[in-house]
């Protein structure tokens, strides 16, 4: 049997929870979820769902355009603008 070793890491509260919950629905312990990923990033050489640094769709080039639009028509009058009451969530 392989020697076995402890790894520690933090996580955030609410991410653990979470995380304990589907593991617990799969029949899984935590460690055994994160045994079987340390395995098959192990023998694939790569992370075994798509990780990426997409960017924020607010600085979209599209998104920037309009922007300027509305900020030139503002500056020129011809934007007109309400107040309205403050959405909270």
């Amino acid at each position: 049997m392989a020697q076995t070793v402890s790894v520690n890491f933090k996580l955030d509260y609410d991410v653990k929870k979470s995380m304990e919950l589907a593991c617990a629905e799969m029949g899984l312990s935590m460690s055994a979820a994160f045994t079987i990923f340390a395995k098959k990033v192990g023998r694939e050489r790569r992370i075994p769902f798509e990780v990426s640094a997409a960017p924020d769709p607010f600085y979209s080039d599209s998104n920037i355009r309009y922007l300027e639009q509305k900020m030139e028509a503002y500056k020129s009058g011809r934007l007109k603008v309400a107040e309205h009451e403050l959405i909270e969530d």
